[in-house]
């Protein structure tokens, strides 16, 4: 008997949390070392990164996930999809343990089996999802009222993010930059599971090449991924793993959640038992990765007035180091 469309979407869901999760260490080593080199960090315009092999590792891997996250929104529903994206925050909760030396203590392990446990409770009550025929029936769906009314607020909000509180706020407050990004990642979620469905429509003969709303979805998704990728690098650059990847995965999750259940109605054909089955797996899930975030380490800024002097892979003695930032120039007045 082969495998349920559900089925198929958990297995390309848990390998794309792998993917993810690694691609999180490999971006912010990459990150770290491009900025030891160059004295400019990409969280103040710096993109000496992208000369950074290691980044570039980190981003084909990043890649390959997403393309697995990908395929899993044409089988499966957002509802299902992605809360398991919580395992990439256990994947790189370990990795970074090792990797990055930052430390992950027990009561981390404890906020890892709670995102599991959600994970299965989500995996067993998640809904069985009714494949539009067409991407007109999609642009249908997409330009109902109370999807138009959540677009145009998350846009609203990210203008505000942008033009208002990232000049002032964005180096010290992690929620501006994620914000952007979980905003614009919810509308890509949406767009690339329009662009998934007009794929595998046409594969199978019913061509949706010809539709001018396959390339409205093609050229939003395009434009929510760069600002993705852009936000995303800078939360890494100027926060510690540790805070990004839950606070990242909490935001994401809880409003792809609310728009993909505004535009494609994910629980109409549930009893309430099942919905508050999902939504506790879920709520377990978050509670998980609060619990991962605070028993981790953060990082403390370098302090006004003093010099930090680098290698590329940890901070020396004045004796040892080959690299140097100087904080503030009154430090010699």
């Amino acid at each position: 008997m082969g495998m349920s469309d559900n089925e198929k979407g958990l297995i390309l869901a848990v390998a794309s949390s792998l993917f993810i999760g690694t691609s999180f260490i490999l971006k912010k080593k990459g990150l770290k070392r491009a900025a030891a080199v160059s004295g400019t960090s990409a969280g103040v315009g710096g993109y000496t990164y992208l000369l950074e092999p290691l980044w570039w590792a980190g981003m084909v891997t990043m890649i390959v996930g997403e393309i697995a996250n990908f395929v899993a929104y044409v089988y499966a529903p957002a509802v299902l999809v992605t809360p398991l994206g919580a395992l990439s925050i256990i994947v790189s909760a370990i990795l970074a343990h090792f990797m990055l030396k930052e430390r992950l203590q027990k009561l981390g392990v404890i906020g890892c089996m709670s995102c599991v446990v959600g994970s299965v409770v989500i995996v067993v009550h998640a809904p069985e999802e009714q494949t539009p025929s067409s991407v007109l029936e999609i642009w249908t769906l997409a330009t109902q009222p109370a999807f138009l009314i959540y677009v145009a607020a998350a846009l609203s909000i990210v203008l505000a993010l942008i033009l208002h509180f990232e000049p002032r706020y964005g180096q010290t407050n992690i929620l501006v930059y994620l914000g952007i990004c979980s905003l614009m990642g919810s509308l890509t979620v949406l767009s690339i599971k329009a662009i998934g469905i007009a794929i595998e429509l046409t594969l199978q003969g019913k061509s949706q090449i010809a539709y001018p709303q396959t390339w409205f979805f093609v050229s939003v998704a395009v434009i929510c991924v760069v600002m993705q990728l852009n936000y995303l690098n800078k939360a890494l650059d100027t926060f510690n793993t540790a805070i990004v990847s839950p606070i990242y995965y909490v935001m994401f999750t809880t409003l792809t959640i609310v728009a993909s259940s505004i535009m494609f109605k994910d629980w109409s054909g549930q009893d309430a038992t099942s919905i508050a089955s999902e939504l506790c797996g879920f709520i377990t899930v978050l509670s998980g990765t609060i619990i991962l975030h605070s028993t981790r380490e953060h990082e403390q800024p370098a302090a006004k007035g003093t010099i930090t002097w680098y290698t590329q892979e940890s901070m020396k003695s004045i004796s040892d180091a080959r690299f140097v930032t100087l904080d503030n120039s009154d430090y010699f007045e």
